[in-house]
């Protein structure tokens, strides 16, 4: 098992010439869900052939414009396009009115169902749950309401005991049950346990998302050994007083929380313009971080164990 990132944006505030704002595309097998939708991400879309049909679920961290100014052209394409199934958007309080008074604004009679739902994101809860997925939130420190998220696998199937189960007689259509949890119960009524016929199955996959906040060791606890995390590193470690400012990260600040957190890897995204050479951000968090990568425009990362 293993779940695909697809980058799409990785600058902050604007637009510059090869980096677009942020976007990506989360690949659970059976989901496909967009993170974050700036300015630019249906022509992203389209570069990296992505069906955006498949999309049914999209996540926005907060109100500023790198972050939610393609999602209402999104909505609009898929109006136009007669899309039939239903979206779902999640999002800070405020989301609603934004999305509302755009398509007020612009007299966008939708033909499809859009469901809108706002959470605090001061607090952290389970938001949305879909086929083997939870989904939660991860409050951030930004200069307005901003929200992470953390993608959990809800189960990873047992693993059968050969022998037990040959002990047990338990026929082979029966294995599938058993990788879910269910017990076998035998011809005269015995109950075998789970327990017994599996073992436990590997450690379910994790991704975290961390767009624009300040350093937040609260965040440690929460993100605990995910497989992936991204988080943002808008500026170098020379100018760390303009990110605590502005309610940002530096990569070291992004790779100190993935240090402490024991996540398996480190995406870095949500660079300032002002850096035109992205290289001195891996090399500074690999001094605190080693597993680190730049997070790159068009590039699939794979999460596994």
């Amino acid at each position: 098992m293993q779940w695909k990132l697809l980058v799409l944006g990785v600058n902050a505030a604007v637009p510059m010439k090869g980096r677009h704002p942020s976007a990506q595309l989360l690949d659970v097998g059976n989901e496909l869900i967009l993170i974050d939708c700036g300015e630019g991400t249906q022509l992203r879309m389209c570069e990296c052939h992505v069906r955006r049909s498949r999309i049914n679920h999209v996540f926005i961290s907060h109100l500023h414009g790198d972050h939610i100014y393609g999602l209402p052209g999104l909505i609009t394409s898929y109006n136009l396009g007669r899309r039939e199934e239903p979206l779902f958007i999640y999002g800070p309080f405020g989301i609603n009115d934004f999305i509302h008074k755009t398509l007020d604004a612009t007299q966008i009679s939708l033909h499809f169902d859009l469901h809108v739902l706002e959470h605090n994101s001061m607090a952290t809860s389970t938001i949305c749950t879909l086929p083997n997925l939870h989904v939660k939130t991860l409050p951030l420190i930004h200069r307005v309401p901003t929200t992470g998220y953390l993608f959990l696998e809800q189960t990873a199937k047992r693993s059968i005991d050969p022998q037990a189960v040959k002990e047990n007689k338990v026929p082979h259509h029966f294995f599938p049950a058993l990788q879910k949890g269910e017990d076998w119960t035998q011809g005269d009524g015995k109950v075998i346990t789970n327990e017994i016929l599996t073992r436990p199955g590997r450690r379910p996959l994790s991704y975290a998302y961390c767009s624009d906040t300040a350093y937040n060791r609260d965040l440690i606890p929460l993100i605990y050994k995910a497989n992936l995390l991204y988080h943002e590193s808008t500026f170098l470690q020379d100018l760390h007083e303009k990110a605590v400012d502005r309610g940002h990260s530096t990569a070291i600040d992004a790779a100190s929380i993935a240090k402490e957190a024991e996540v398996a890897s480190l995406l870095l995204g949500h660079f300032s313009s002002r850096y035109e050479d992205l290289n001195e951000f891996e090399r500074e968090a690999k001094k605190v971080f080693q597993n680190t990568q730049i997070a790159m425009e068009g590039l699939t990362y794979n999460i596994a164990h």
